[in-house]
């Protein structure tokens, strides 16, 4: 019994390793945080420490854009256009669904506990200030970035715009006297007097104007877009385009291969970045007396739909234990807990549903590149709780249209952001404007962003991984008759070439008589 035990412990530990070394680095890097904070690190001490992170944040961004260009073209080419349309359609509707849901949750758990009423003289403003956008622009840029103009500068460039003060002038006629002293032109012309001439002036005035711009940063929308128009077309080529089907497999497969070998290095990475961010951040006492409840009611709202919302969707519409499905996603979930970009956890994703929770590679391959980029129930979730916060530390009420406005617009900018570190506070400018809150509020909550942003960037990861099972379970017997009909075209061509062989023998045979 003991020797059965112990095999059982030594199988579990050879299975289970690569997470229990995981969670042991979350562990060991919020404790060795914590011990160096009283020493008071320097800057540049402090950026040797997170260096491992910034190493394991550089290898996993590597992985990013051939992992995106060569799983989506791939998936999508070996379905047709109609298991595409399908599976693209169950995808879109579940991250509608759940992005809302996610905003629900959290504007009525910031109603609720009013985190924001009589706050306005405590909190400190950090320096600095939100750049400033409209809302108008900022969808306009996500439809710009949808078609890129270039896609080798999509690779590494995105449409912005930005703007800046310009300096007009203009010509304008006033009324003076003879001394030259301006005086109201409405009245002068009905007074008669024969001193007041009219004269025409030079005035300069400044103005902010829009301007064409760029943001260094992967315009993953407009590739996603690029490469699932270019999967559909190859896959309606059929055999001509075989060999392109096989160099994006290939490359797939490559990249995976590399992904594996990361993971061996995220454990201390995570660790390291932990640590650094915990040396870096702010005195905890002052700001969880000024921002402690803001951070309860976000945590609270992610937690509500990670552990209840998400799992209870995966179980009706699967009829299977949604928690064992995420405890195949482990090493995903802290990844995406260390690096706070679930483009940089995209490759483990891949991993772990792919040979943890076997998941069909056709799906993935469709669906976690997509739901990377437009699927954030956790940024959605954020904006709202964020936006109704800074409403209330100005004393402003919010009427149900102006709420209604902010859970639209909270939902349409998580689409638009980019999956990268952070993003929310960029996005949360539009949300912000389109009901005429102060964006300057902003700087209010950047001192606690660092980490709720890992809490939501893993919500995230959490609700593209879930989706992918669901849509492959909606999608089976789709899958099922695509390996029907690839096994009978496999058949066909065998029968085809045994065919050709039987008549090159006798060919042959004939020759030699």
């Amino acid at each position: 019994m003991c020797v059965i035990n112990r095999n059982a412990i030594n199988s579990f530990l050879r299975r289970n390793f690569l997470i229990l070394f995981t969670i042991g680095a979350v562990v060991v890097g919020v404790i060795l945080g914590f011990t160096l904070r009283p020493r008071n690190l320097s800057f540049q001490e402090i950026k040797y420490l997170s260096f491992p992170g910034e190493i394991l944040m550089r290898m996993l961004k590597m992985m990013v854009l051939p992992l995106i260009v060569s799983s989506l073209i791939t998936g999508v080419s070996y379905l047709d256009y109609k298991s595409t349309g399908k599976m693209g359609a169950r995808a879109i509707v579940y991250y509608l669904i759940t992005t809302f849901i996610a905003v629900f949750i959290g504007i009525v758990l910031v109603i609720s506990l009013k985190p924001g009423k009589g706050q306005r003289d405590t909190l400190r403003s950090d320096s600095g200030s939100a750049e400033s956008v409209t809302t108008a622009d900022a969808f306009l840029d996500l439809i710009r970035n949808i078609f890129p103009s270039n896609l080798v500068e999509a690779c590494f460039k995105q449409y912005k715009t930005h703007y800046k003060k310009q300096v007009f002038k203009r010509k304008i006629t006033v009324m003076t006297n003879g001394s030259g002293i301006v005086i109201n032109g409405t009245n002068n012309n009905q007074t008669g007097d024969k001193g007041v001439v009219p004269q025409t002036i030079e005035e300069t005035f400044e103005k902010i104007v829009p301007f064409s711009g760029s943001s260094d940063e992967m315009n993953a929308l407009g590739l996603v877009v690029f490469c699932m128009i270019f999967g559909l077309v190859i896959g309606n080529m059929k055999q001509q385009s075989q060999p392109l089907k096989d160099f994006f497999n290939s490359l797939n497969e490559a990249i995976m291969h590399l992904v594996r070998i990361i993971m061996w290095f995220s454990p201390v990475g995570i660790l390291f970045l932990i640590a650094g961010k915990i040396v870096e951040m702010q005195d905890l006492l002052q700001v969880g007396g000024q921002l402690g409840m803001y951070m309860v009611c976000v945590i609270v709202g992610l937690l509500i739909h990670s552990i209840i919302v998400l799992p209870l969707i995966y179980f009706l519409t699967t009829l299977k234990n949604p928690f064992i499905f995420i405890s195949g996603l482990l090493q995903a979930l802290f990844t995406a807990l260390g690096t706070s970009s679930s483009s940089a956890t995209l490759p483990i994703t891949f991993r772990c549903l792919e040979e943890n929770n076997h998941v069909d590679k056709r799906v993935t391959r469709l669906v976690l590149p997509v739901g990377a980029t437009i699927n954030m129930d956790g940024t959605a979730l954020y904006e709202a709780v964020a936006a109704i916060f800074i409403a209330q530390v100005n004393d402003i009420n919010l009427n149900f249209g102006q709420i209604l406005t902010i859970s639209i617009a909270a939902a349409a900018a998580s689409i638009g952001a980019a999956a990268i570190p952070q993003a929310g506070l960029v996005t949360m400018v539009i949300v912000l404007t389109s009901v005429g809150l102060p964006t300057e509020d902003i700087t209010l909550i950047i001192a606690v962003d660092w980490f709720l942003d890992r809490l939501r960037t893993t919500t995230n990861v959490l609700g593209d991984s879930i989706g992918a099972g669901i849509v492959e379970h909606l999608s089976r017997k789709e899958l099922q008759s695509q390996d029907a009909e690839s096994s009978s075209s496999v058949i066909e061509v065998g029968e085809t070439n045994c065919q050709e062989d039987d008549s090159h023998g006798q060919q042959n045979s004939e020759t030699k008589l």
